[in-house]
């Protein structure tokens, strides 16, 4: 610590929130709204600390790490509705499924056959289950469950995002390619008309602006820090040693949306806006701690972990909704809401003109989000039992 520039708490802290400021400030120019802004604050950390800026550990970035991602986790689920999935049909939630099973299967398979040349192998498999079934967002909360290393965290994210943009790229020019496409059409004959994808008309701006209140941002820290107090105590209680981290973050995911549930909770507004800068404060902690030789050394593996996950996941899920009929619309949503989030799902519809599905898109990407933290510690311990890690 005496060897860096600045290591008092107050500069760490300073430091630290100007990082996440200026992350989010970044993302107006193309190249850092390509990295995102959770990539873009662990490069910055990742520089700062190997230049010797500041200190690669502090008990300052403890503090942090302990309650910043389960409180984000909290706040993120609190506008959940359950009451909305009246609103999927059959085949959503048959694409939904199909997507997140996939994803399963791709991450237990190739956690397997990765453990042993991986550090921390079937926590990784766990952290992608988490981020390919509902954002990076779960990839963070099953790190933090599974005491994931800091150093693993920054590589896994760093995978994710070498493998996860142009995949969404990808996604993005898919509705076009489609369209124009009679080798694609021939290939999955099953879509939605012209009128059902326009509708009436009538459906709400997806970008509109947003306004919340400084009593709505209180409220949502109040309720988020009483659920982090609640179940880190009934999970110090409940599980053994090691289970207690994990049986934490499940808790705190089925206390928000068990609380999402009550009117007043879920009309909250601001919730993912603040549940967003918490987790990326967390993020830039990770960077700091990154040892760029060991940093180099374990992100191949991963990558390749990493792509092999998403790609079979991809094609299994292809093969499943194709044998079931079901139409290409969700099917690409369905990928999208889980890869990415609801918010990346609902501007792929809306961008492609598919007004009756924003809606929708939005719908099952909270979902998927909501189960992630489940599926993907399941499938890490899965793996552990398996390996006998």
């Amino acid at each position: 610590m005496a060897n860096t520039i600045f290591s008092s708490e107050g500069a760490l802290l300073f430091i630290m929130v100007a990082t996440v400021a200026l992350g989010f400030w970044l993302q107006r120019f193309k190249v850092f709204k390509t990295l995102g802004p959770a990539l873009t604050v662990i490069v910055m950390g990742i520089v700062m600390s190997n230049l010797r800026i500041v200190p690669t550990s502090s008990p300052t970035y403890d503090a942090i790490s302990s309650y910043c991602v389960p409180l984000s986790v909290s706040i993120c689920l609190l506008s959940l509705d359950l009451k909305q999935m009246r609103k999927l049909s059959k085949e959503p939630i048959i694409a939904l499924a199909s997507a997140i099973f996939s994803v399963c299967v791709a991450a237990l398979v190739f956690g397997i056959l990765f453990a042993n040349k991986i550090d921390e192998g079937w926590k990784v498999a766990g952290m992608f289950v988490g981020t390919y079934t509902g954002g990076s967002s779960n990839l963070t909360a099953i790190a933090v469950g599974l005491d994931a290393s800091k150093n693993t965290i920054a590589s896994a994210n760093a995978a994710d995002y070498v493998v996860g943009i142009p995949t969404l790229i990808l996604m993005f020019a898919t509705p076009a390619l489609y369209k124009s496409s009679k080798w694609l059409k021939k290939l999955w004959p099953y879509d939605m008309s012209e009128s059902e994808l326009l509708g009436d008309g009538n459906h709400e701006e997806l970008m509109a602006s947003k306004e919340w209140s400084i009593q709505e941002i209180a409220w949502l820290l109040a309720i988020g820090f009483g659920t982090v107090w609640a179940a880190t105590s009934i999970s110090s209680m409940v599980f053994g040693a090691g289970f207690r981290s994990a049986g934490r973050i499940l808790l705190i995911t089925t206390f928000s949306i068990i609380l999402a549930q009550v009117p007043a909770v879920r009309k909250l507004r601001g919730n993912f806006d603040l549940g967003l800068f918490v987790a990326v404060l967390f993020l830039v902690t990770i960077g700091f701690a990154v040892d760029l030789k060991q940093f180099f050394g374990s992100t191949f593996y991963i990558t390749l972990f990493c792509f092999c996950v998403i790609a079979c996941s991809i094609l299994l899920h292809l093969l499943i909704t194709r044998l079931l009929k079901v139409r290409f619309e969700y099917v690409l949503l369905s990928i999208v809401g889980c890869i990415s989030d609801g918010p990346t799902a609902a501007l792929i519809a809306s961008s492609a003109q598919w007004k009756t599905l924003i809606n929708i898109g939005l719908l099952m990407g909270v979902l998927a989000g909501a189960l992630g933290n489940y599926v993907g510690i399941g499938v890490a311990y899965a793996i552990r039992a398996f390996i006998g890690a």
